[in-house]
């Protein structure tokens, strides 16, 4: 697995240590046209959204910031040089691989962190349609090339070592002072736990049973399935992590199992969070059916289906009645003895 893919992994999940700390910036460019956006996060909290035509900061992020009358102009200014060079970049990394058009994608993930010990780290990651491309080595203050393409976009972009250089000096002061301040500013935004609201629902009584969690802080949760006591990994869906607008996350795993199952069965959601100090277990008799007077699909056929073949049978039986009724007899052939009168008689 490539450093990009672990690093988006972390990021994307939350997953990093409880001691220790991060500041970072995700960069993607795609191409056509180049649709540009920047994600920054301190302990995985969204402070900085940009895209082509949009910048948002979070208001903790701009308290921290109070004391720095030119924070908000600097940030901007930051992802729109950002964005400058990653569009050069992709025109010279297309080139290189000598492609003229199609859709290509170039993501820059850089950052430091930094332990309760205070041992400093950073990294500096470029991804080319979704591989590694380019990283730097910050023992050396040099970059390093993934592929023959990333050697020669190397030896093109950087000839002189300059950009590393600033890289690394940015990784390893200016951004651990950024990260202690931004700590010391916000912890009761970035420390604070906030416990999940949990419901076990389903849409009718024979859809799939969904464990949903939402309002927590921070990001990492656990959500689990047990089948009389024991882990159920099977007929599992867990879903990505979700941002609330209030800056808390939800998430909600989804487990699809015959009716038959269940009555036999005893299922519980179990959810783990830091905010708890004990693990937070839903059972069956805490589901809520959203839709009680619904019924499934296949039934709702089946019945519409019954009511037509009786609405044919009746049908068929009024028509029947109606001619019955209206005096016709089929006339019987005639004797050759009787002529004509067997037909006044009838």
């Amino acid at each position: 697995m490539g450093r990009i893919v672990v690093l988006l992994i972390l990021l994307g999940c939350g997953e990093m240590s409880t001691d220790t700390h991060t500041l970072q910036y995700l960069y993607t460019a795609v191409t056509p046209g180049v649709n540009f956006t920047v994600v920054g996060l301190v302990d995985g909290e969204q402070f900085v959204f940009y895209n082509n035509n949009m910048m948002r900061i979070s208001e903790w992020m701009k308290k921290a910031e109070a004391d720095d009358t030119d924070y908000e102009q600097k940030e901007t200014q930051h992802v729109k040089d950002q964005q400058d060079s990653l569009q050069n970049i992709v025109a010279t990394v297309m080139r290189i691989f000598n492609q003229s058009e199609g859709v290509h994608t170039l993501q820059r993930i850089y950052g430091c962190e930094r332990d309760d010990d205070g041992t400093p780290r950073g990294f500096d990651v470029y991804g080319y349609d979704g591989e590694d491309f380019i990283s730097l080595d910050l023992t050396t203050g040099t970059w390093t090339a993934d592929n023959d393409e990333a050697e020669i976009f190397i030896k093109e972009w950087d000839p002189t070592g300059d950009k590393a250089k600033k890289s690394k000096q940015f990784l390893k002061t200016d951004c651990i002072d950024r990260l202690q301040k931004v700590l010391n500013h916000s912890k009761e935004t970035l420390e604070r736990k906030d416990p999940p609201t949990a419901s076990l629902f389903q849409k009718n009584s024979s859809s799939p049973e969904v464990c949903h969690a939402t309002g927590f802080f921070p990001k990492t949760v656990n959500i689990t399935w047990q089948k009389d006591g024991e882990d159920v990994h099977e007929d599992v869906d867990l879903r990505e992590t979700l941002p609330n607008q209030d800056g808390s996350f939800q998430k909600r795993s989804i487990l699809t199992v015959s009716a038959e199952d269940l009555q036999k069965h005893t299922y519980t959601c179990v959810i783990q969070h830091s905010s708890m100090g004990k693990e937070l277990v839903l059972h069956e008799e805490d589901i809520r059916i959203l839709n009680p007077g619904g019924a499934p699909i296949g039934i709702i056929v089946g019945v519409v289906a019954v009511l037509l073949v009786l609405v044919a049978v009746v049908a068929g039986i009024v028509v029947w009645k109606k001619k019955k009724n209206s005096g016709f007899r089929p006339v019987p052939p005639k004797p050759a003895s009787e002529g004509d009168s067997s037909s006044n008689n009838s």
